[in-house]
């Protein structure tokens, strides 16, 4: 049998008509949006489906959103008969993969996302905080420009996504000053189009108040295991509350994890809307990939995929 990590997109990944086909073509997905519906008491599906972008991209909106997506894919292709050995999820998305693993329930989980993400928008004000792409360095460079920005105010990595990209987080005149060190370097910064400074210090009080939300949730046992941001390892019950704190202000060590779980995986596939972790896998661990799943369209594709690759003679590391 093969052995799959599923992974979950984050926030970013939102566009209007995701959904829609799979729970036109589904009963498990529609019921998934239902679900997700009843316990907001906010038509996340109306949005999802036929809504407009604005109010999508609201963050109390998005994260529920991406996680009720993700989760209505993650039903469809257990329907079809797809088990995983290990998930993971970026930022998000790792709420999404507890989800699937059975440590809460979809309606807890998109309680809780929707409170994180208050927490989130609330917790810098508006202009303070920046986040930029780099790109075409190694870490260690990355990482020197940030301690030299120091002096400018708050500034670390954020994500480590894949071999030469990360993404930088913090006071925005640390990030620009960040990055004035790293284009010298010659490197490519980018600035992105986000109000909350993800994955840096400056969320370290919004991340207790989290702390506070999550102590109200009853975490029951994982049926297959989940991969932190925080460590690229697996998480584990006791540790969960820690973790996922410390996951707010700390950064995201994507392209360990997607190294870890390519050592104990034949294959990754993704679980939600958008290609972006697909993108990510191919630039870390790329005859690991299978696809990506969103649609019927995509669905149909990874499936045909799989019952090739389980065929008798056939080498994942022959496939991309």
């Amino acid at each position: 049998m093969l052995r799959l990590a599923i992974l979950f997109p984050g926030q970013g990944a939102q566009y209007i008509g995701m959904g829609r086909d799979l729970a036109r073509e589904f009963a498990v997905a529609r019921e998934v949006f239902q679900r997700a519906d009843d316990a907001l008491g906010v038509k996340l599906s109306r949005i999802c489906f036929a809504g407009e972008q604005p109010d999508l991209d609201r963050t109390e909106i998005t994260q529920p959103a991406v996680l009720t997506v993700s989760i209505a894919v993650w039903e469809v292709l257990k329907q079809k008969g797809v088990n995983a050995e290990i998930a993971a999820g970026l930022s998000l998305g790792e709420y999404s993969a507890l989800v699937a693993a059975g440590a809460i329930d979809l309606e807890t989980g998109v309680r809780l996302v929707a409170g994180r993400a208050k927490i989130m928008q609330e917790a810098v004000p508006e202009g303070r905080g920046m986040m930029a792409a780099v790109l075409g360095l190694a870490d260690e460079v990355v990482e020197e420009a940030c301690k030299k920005a120091g002096s400018a105010g708050e500034v670390g990595i954020a994500n480590y996504n894949c071999p030469g990209q990360m993404v930088i987080s913090g006071e925005k005149a640390a990030v620009l000053e960040a990055g004035r060190y790293l284009q010298k370097a010659g490197g490519r910064f980018v600035p992105l189009k986000v109000s909350v400074p993800s994955h840096s210090r400056l969320m370290a009080e919004a991340a207790e108040e989290l702390r506070t939300e999550i102590r109200k949730v009853e975490w029951g046992e994982m049926s297959f295991p989940v991969i932190s941001n925080v460590t690229a390892r697996e998480l584990d019950c006791e540790e969960l509350e820690q973790r996922l704190v410390e996951q707010l202000y700390r950064p995201v060590r994507w392209q360990q994890s997607i190294e870890y779980m390519s050592s104990r995986v034949d294959y990754f596939i993704e679980a939600g809307p958008g290609r972006t972790l697909s993108g990510l896998v191919k630039k870390t661990s790329r005859h690991h990939l299978i696809g990506s799943v969103e649609d019927p369209g995509t669905l149909a594709q990874v499936m045909k995929k799989l019952g090739e690759a389980g065929r008798p003679g056939n080498n994942p590391e022959n496939k991309s």
